[in-house]
């Protein structure tokens, strides 16, 4: 009996070492509020929209025709995490887009997105975190179709 108590114990901290979310993690990552309005206002500036329609958000025309169009926001059964977001506009590459064919959103592995380091200051990157994470909806369990 010891020694079937000592393998699950060793079976159940390899497992917990296997939870570690490593050095490249976003988790932990806990930014203030931000203000919706004002990220609203940077993604316009930056011309976000060229490539980001925004989910139930009204935007100018992209200025360029032929530039990948990857939209943000809508409904969804995980809602990504303050963390995931800023992380998605610091290092574009961190995480491509799923749903959508990698060589129209990068190349060579590299996101086409520019970074924005240099531009952005750290109340821009706030506000159009609070931004995008208000036009992301939580699917409720009780909604879920099941096919």
């Amino acid at each position: 009996m010891q020694r079937l108590c000592m393998c699950v114990i060793g079976l159940l901290l390899l497992l917990a070492a296997g939870c570690e979310p490593g050095t490249e993690s976003v988790r932990g990552l806990r930014l203030p509020d931000g203000n919706i309005a004002k990220g609203k206002a940077a993604f316009v500036s930056l011309k976000c929209y060229n490539c980001h329609p925004v989910d139930g958000v009204e935007l100018p025309a992209p200025e360029q025709a032929d530039a990948p169009q990857v939209v943000l926001g809508g409904q969804f059964y995980h809602v990504k995490t303050r963390g995931d977001l800023a992380a998605s506009i610091l290092d574009p590459s961190y995480k491509l887009a799923a749903g959508y064919k990698r060589e129209t959103i990068s190349r060579d592995g590299a996101s086409l997105m520019p970074g924005f380091n240099h531009t952005l200051s750290v109340e821009q990157m706030i506000d159009l975190v609070a931004f995008h994470q208000s036009r992301y909806i939580r699917i409720e369990p009780e909604t879920w179709a099941y096919h």
